[in-house]
C-alpha cells in the first residue's frame, strides 16, 4: 500500500502550491424573495473567517436599483447584507453576476423565490460567476448543486485531502483501511450533522488550526512507519482516524453553516452534501489504491527520495499550516 501511494509525490507540488487557500472553498449565498411587484428583499452573505479574505459581491442588473442599510451585519463565518431590490419589470430575463468569484476557489448558490410559488437555485462556479434568471429549477437539480457542494468541498479543500493521504500512509492491510476510512467517514458525519443543524459550532480560525495540527500529528507517525517502529496510531489507525475526524466535521461543515440555508430545507442539504463528500473522498482513496496496484504490477521502482516525498509534504505542510494557521488566530484574538 505504502509504496505505491508514496508515488504521489508527482502530484505534490499542486498541493505545496495552494497552502493558503486551502479553506477557500467556503461557499456563497445570495437569495432573491419577490415582496410585491418589480420588488425584491435581498440577502447576501459572503464567507470570512479564513486565512484568506474572499473578495466577492454580488452585481445587480443595470436597470435595478439596491437600497441597503448603512451597516453590514457580522454573524460566525459570514458578512450579511440585506436590503431592498427594486426592477422594472421584474428579475424574469435579467442577469445576476458574482463580481470577484472567477479569481476564487469557491461558488455561490443563488436562490430566486418568485411571488406565486416558483422557486429558482442556481449554483454559480468560478467558470461562471452570472447566470439569467427566470426559469424554474427543480427539486433534482437543487439536490444536485448540493451534492457537487460537497464533492467541490473535499476535493478543493487540499487540507483535508492530506490528513487522508497521511492516514494512507500508517495504514496496513486492506481491512485496516477500510475500518481507517469508514471511522472518518463516521465521525465527520457526526459533527457535520451536529454543526450545520445548530446544536454546535466552532470558530473558524481555532478550527483551522486544529485541522492543521491533526495534520501535523500524522508526519512523526509516518517516519515512525519508515523505521519499522509502533505506536497507538500504526497498530489503531482506525481510532485516531475517528478521533481528528470529528474535528474535520465541522470543517465541512463550514461550507454549509455560513449560507443559512431555510431550516426545511437544511435535512437535504445535510445529506446531500454530506454524500458528495463521501463521493469526492472515496474517489480520492481509490485514485491512489488503484495507482499503488499500477505501480505493483508494473513493478516500477523509485529512488527511496521520492517514495518518501509524501510523506515529507504532509509532516511539513502541517507545520506550515498549523503556525499559520495559529499566527492568524492570534491575530485575530488581539
Amino acid at each position: 500500500m505504502k509504496r505505491g501511494i508514496l508515488l504521489l509525490a508527482a502530484g505534490l507540488p499542486l498541493l505545496q502550491a495552494a497552502p493558503a487557500r486551502a479553506h477557500e472553498v467556503r461557499p456563497g449565498f445570495l437569495e432573491l424573495r419577490e415582496t410585491g411587484p418589480e420588488t425584491y428583499s435581498l440577502l447576501w452573505k459572503k464567507p470570512t473567517g479564513g486565512e484568506v479574505e474572499i473578495q466577492i459581491a454580488p452585481v445587480i442588473p443595470e436597470d435595478c436599483r439596491l437600497a441597503t442599510p448603512d451597516r453590514q451585519q457580522l454573524s460566525p463565518g459570514a458578512m450579511i447584507v440585506r436590503g431592498t431590490l427594486t426592477c422594472p419589470g421584474g428579475l424574469a430575463g435579467k442577469t445576476i453576476a458574482i463580481a470577484g468569484l472567477e479569481a476564487t476557489l469557491t461558488d455561490v448558490l443563488v436562490r430566486l423565490h418568485h411571488a406565486d410559488g416558483r422557486l429558482e437555485s442556481h449554483l454559480l462556479r468560478p467558470a461562471t460567476p452570472s447566470v439569467t434568471l427566470g426559469g424554474v429549477t427543480s427539486t433534482w437539480e437543487r439536490a444536485l448543486s448540493y451534492l457537487q457542494l460537497g464533492v467541490q468541498h473535499i476535493l478543493l479543500g487540499v487540507d483535508h485531502l492530506l490528513f487522508v493521504l497521511g492516514l494512507l500512509l500508517v495504514v496496513e492491510g486492506r481491512w485496516t483501511l477500510l475500518k481507517t476510512i469508514t471511522s472518518f467517514t463516521l465521525a465527520h458525519s457526526i459533527t457535520l450533522a451536529i454543526a450545520t443543524l445548530g446544536y454546535a459550532s466552532a470558530p473558524l480560525p481555532a478550527l483551522n488550526a486544529a485541522i492543521a495540527l491533526s495534520i501535523l500529528f500524522l508526519g512523526p507517525e509516518i517516519v515512525r512507519v519508515w523505521r519499522g517502529e509502533t505506536s497507538l496510531t500504526i497498530r489503531h489507525p482506525w481510532m485516531v482516524a475517528f478521533a481528528f475526524g470529528l474535528l474535520h466535521g465541522f470543517g465541512f461543515a463550514s461550507g454549509l453553516t455560513a449560507m443559512g440555508l431555510p431550516r426545511a430545507e437544511i435535512p437535504l442539504a445535510l445529506l446531500l452534501f454530506n454524500m458528495g463528500v463521501e463521493i469526492g473522498q472515496v474517489a480520492f482513496v481509490l485514485l491512489i489504491v488503484l495507482l499503488e496496484r499500477s505501480f505493483r504490477v508494473l513493478e516500477v521502482r523509485w529512488p527511496r527520495l521520492v517514495e518518501q516525498l509524501p510523506g515529507y509534504a504532509v509532516g511539513t505542510l502541517g507545520a506550515y499550516w498549523t503556525i499559520q494557521r495559529t499566527l492568524v488566530l492570534l491575530g485575530g484574538a488581539r
